[in-house]
């Protein structure tokens, strides 16, 4: 079993239907999530999170996103670690002014 598991920007992308891949409810996102904002909000979580740029979630093959690559945690759950990250990312959105 991996040690790791990845998350897709459209995992967290409140503009994405969960039909088309949105992994959290939607009041727990944010609109036009970039990976490099989910690296950041992972490692202020604590995460140690990688960028793989030049991935594409195979639901929305058209677009190249990439990825972040999160070590799994032994009492954290992966649909857990999204809704965590979800909320970082609308705390950092609020800091920044941005919606």
């Amino acid at each position: 079993m991996a040690d790791h598991f990845y998350v897709y920007p459209a995992y967290l992308d409140a503009k994405i239907a969960r039909a088309d891949g949105r992994r959290v409810p939607r009041s727990d996102t944010v609109g036009d999530v970039t990976s490099e904002e989910i690296v950041q909000a992972a490692r202020r979580l604590g995460w140690r999170a990688e960028v793989e740029a030049e991935k594409q979630y195979p639901r929305r093959f058209f677009t190249y996103a990439g990825r972040v690559k999160l070590p799994k945690r032994a009492s954290v759950s992966k649909a857990a670690a999204l809704r965590s990250l979800g909320a970082e990312l609308q705390k950092l959105r609020a800091q920044a002014g941005k919606k």
